[in-house]
């Protein structure tokens, strides 16, 4: 088996791995809105909620098909919602649960460039 066959099976297998990890996060985060009241939120609040939940989520959905794309959309909501919070609102986004939950969005990002490299070694 040469270099490339084992990228292939590399990037293919992270494909995978990102996808499953990208169900288990999305059906996650959405059952913390079973009973989840929206007028308890604040106005403010909701420019957070665009970023997550639902800018990862969107993400999320996007990179099954467009890996780089939808990467993206995850990792700079995932930047959008600690820069909202914590620079702007003045509040602290502690613990590691929001880069967990986003973490499939990092791993779509490793395969989008494993299979862009791998097409540039086929290619060349």
């Amino acid at each position: 088996m040469n270099t490339n066959s084992n990228l292939n099976i590399t990037t293919l297998s992270l494909r995978w791995i990102a996808r499953a990890a990208s169900l288990l996060s999305i059906g996650t985060i959405l059952l913390f809105f079973v009973g989840f009241n929206p007028g308890s939120v604040r106005p403010r609040e909701w420019v957070g909620f665009a970023f997550f939940p639902a800018g990862v989520v969107v993400g999320m959905i996007v990179a099954w098909w467009k890996e780089g794309l939808g990467a993206c959309i995850t990792l700079i909501s995932l930047a959008g919602l600690y820069a909202v919070y914590g620079w702007l609102m003045g509040s602290n986004v502690n613990g590691l649960a929001f880069i967990v939950f986003a973490s499939p969005g990092l791993l779509f990002l490793i395969c989008w460039l494993l299979s862009k490299r791998n097409f540039s070694e086929v290619h060349a």
